[in-house]
């Protein structure tokens, strides 16, 4: 008897539609025709003004700028994007999304700036406003029919003492620095994921409120945090010290996420500042949630995504105003 196995998605390939050696040999005139369609995809991928929304524009001959005949505004394809005022070029750009997106478990700015043969400061900020952009769907985002709910402790760090007797243990929190933020978690079955930061789990239950319709089947462990969801959902247990499914209660979804973000900030980065937690986790629920489309369609994605962003009032001008 022959077995068949079926292959896994990630390892198929539908999987493979993106080739970095593309994007890497584009010439500058294919970078900017690939940015034109994708910005303007709503107009067959021609140009028109962003301030007035006039159509009849027209185009220098020579610089890759745009003039409205309405508003006379100057304009390029990266005006008013996350990427207004840039400096590289914007096959480098497209070169950054494509790397950026194949990481399964992120990419340092580190790894970003040794690829792209920049600064590390312009890969660190590059890396977050891709973030920004990709973690912004999310922010009117509500969850509903069957949804998990976990948190998890992240960032933060105690040297542990030479000597044995002089160490505690670093799980009690008052030998923590109070650095250390809890990541939590709403996951739909099969669906999207909405991650929030906030110092305990007991403070998240107004946000999962405000999140999660009613209506909603919500799973979660046995911790005390979870009680207060019990007037407003059918809330249904699963105590992790006995087992890990109970018939259809499980966090399974939940703890797919958090092992993600682990890894992450274990083998990728090393160590998550908590002022930039909310960044990463919202990268990682974007990771999760397209984890079945082709690292071609991600793509695709996360330049529709960051074209479609306005300028980051976070991250425009972050090294001026940062202390270094």
């Amino acid at each position: 008897m022959v077995i068949i196995m079926s292959q896994h998605f990630l390892l198929s390939a539908q999987a493979r539609t993106l080739s970095l050696a593309k994007v890497f040999r584009m010439s500058d005139q294919e970078a900017f025709e690939t940015f034109k369609a994708i910005r303007w995809a709503d107009n067959d991928g021609e140009a028109y003004c962003p301030r007035c929304g006039c159509t009849k524009v027209y185009e220098y001959k020579t610089r890759r700028i745009f003039k409205c005949k309405d508003c006379e505004a100057q304009f390029s394809v990266t005006t008013a994007t996350i990427f207004a005022s840039r400096k590289l070029a914007i096959r480098d750009l497209l070169a950054a999304i494509a790397i950026f997106v194949n990481g399964a478990k992120g990419v340092s700015a580190l790894q970003l700036s040794r690829d792209l043969d920049v600064q590390y400061k312009t890969a660190f900020v590059l890396a977050h406003k891709l973030r920004e952009a990709l973690g912004d769907e999310l922010k009117a985002r509500e969850l509903s029919g069957h949804v998990e709910v976990d948190g998890a402790y992240f960032g933060g760090y105690v040297r542990p003492a030479n000597r044995k007797i002089d160490r505690k243990d670093r799980r009690l929190s008052q030998n923590r620095t109070g650095k250390r933020r809890v990541v939590v978690i709403m996951r739909e079955r099969k669906g999207r994921s909405y991650p929030f930061v906030c110092k305990s789990e007991s403070q998240s239950v107004p946000t999962i409120l405000k999140r999660v319709a009613n209506g909603t089947t919500v799973y979660a462990d046995e911790a005390s945090s979870w009680d207060g969801l019990h007037a407003s959902y059918d809330v249904r247990r699963i105590n992790h010290s006995i087992q890990f499914r109970d018939e259809d209660a499980c966090t399974n979804q939940a703890e797919s996420f958090f092992s993600r973000l682990r890894r992450a900030e274990i083998g990728t980065h090393h160590h998550i500042s908590g002022r930039y937690l909310q960044s990463y986790a919202n990268e990682m629920a974007w990771r999760e949630d397209n984890r079945r489309e082709s690292n071609g369609e991600q793509y695709l994605m996360a330049v529709t995504a960051t074209l479609n962003h306005p300028v980051s009032r976070q991250w425009k001008g972050y090294w001026q105003r940062a202390k270094t």
